[in-house]
């Protein structure tokens, strides 16, 4: 995967989508400012926002906490030779 490409290749595919859907609209109600307890907003999602989120991979929770504790561990080794071939190639 080459950084740059997947974003491109996302929007591209999302603004060709959206295109065919018609623009969607967001709307909501948004809870005021003045710090009032026990109000609430609703939120709705536009057309391409719901689409973008649908294109998304799942992700592997059991992999993300392995390279977490890694991390927290210090014993996380970067692999700086394989990030430069997916950067380049």
């Amino acid at each position: 995967m080459k950084i740059g490409n997947l974003l491109d290749k996302t929007l591209t595919g999302l603004s060709s989508r959206t295109e065919s859907l018609g623009a969607g609209k967001t709307s909501g109600k948004a809870a005021s400012l003045d710090g009032g307890v026990g109000k609430s907003a609703t939120v709705s999602l536009s057309q391409a926002a719901n689409l973008l989120s649908e294109d998304q991979a799942t992700f592997d929770a059991a992999k993300v906490a392995r390279i977490k504790q890694s991390l927290d561990n210090g014993t996380y080794q970067v692999n700086a030779g394989a990030i430069a071939d997916k950067l380049i190639g």
